[in-house]
């Protein structure tokens, strides 16, 4: 594939949807074809991603089964990266990932605490073809702090969780970066424009290796 996979990460509140929409202007400002999407869901409103991502989110189904919760993530996943992630990498597109396979092992993994973490994983690796990003930007934020701003305006199914699972989230985020130091890389809590510069840094030398054909 000669296109780039970059993806975000982080817990509720931790501010992925502003960073990728900063970073997918200041690519197209220079000449890149950006293609950016969202899990779960899709480009395309109604379609099949989308309709699993109200299911998923719907805060009036708090009972969902936590296997139920994964597989139906990975069913959505398994279906953006046929469609979508794969195509547009093909076409060597800039593909901006608001959250992936990170993600499943965070929240389905350590925050449910039900599921062993490889047993996500290989569901990951089944959904995906083995798709693996070039970049995994995880955007760090204390977890009472991310959920009161996420929350701010009403809460999720997940966002409901507590505390608790969301600390757990954390932990599996920071210990995922820890055991893949060259892909995950963290960034820490800070203003808009300093985490903006802090991202910059980690996707420049990458475009400048997809330049030069290395």
């Amino acid at each position: 594939m000669s296109g780039l996979f970059i993806t975000f990460e982080g817990g509720d509140g931790s501010g992925k949807s502003t960073q990728i929409a900063r970073l997918e202007v200041r690519l197209r400002t220079l000449g890149y074809d950006v293609r950016s999407f969202r899990e779960p869901g899709g480009p395309e409103a109604g379609g099949i991603g989308e309709r699993i991502r109200a299911i998923l989110l719907d805060p009036a189904l708090g009972d969902l089964d936590p296997r139920a919760e994964l597989l139906l993530y990975e069913a959505a996943r398994a279906q953006l990266v046929s469609a979508h992630y794969r195509p547009a990498l093909a076409d060597g597109a800039i593909v901006l990932g608001d959250r992936y396979t990170d993600s499943t092992i965070a929240y389905q993994g350590y925050g449910r605490g039900v599921l062993p973490v490889e047993r996500v994983r290989a569901l990951n690796e089944l959904a995906t073809g083995d798709l693996v990003p070039d970049l995994t930007i995880l955007l760090d934020v204390d977890a009472a702090d991310g959920l009161a701003q996420a929350t701010a305006q009403g809460a999720d199914r997940l966002e409901r969780a507590g505390q608790a699972f969301h600390e757990r989230v954390r932990a599996g985020y920071l210990a995922l970066a820890e055991a893949e130091p060259m892909r995950v890389k963290l960034v820490p809590r800070g203003t808009v424009d300093v985490v903006g510069e802090a991202v910059w840094a980690l996707v420049e030398p990458l475009l400048r290796m997809v330049r030069s054909g290395a």
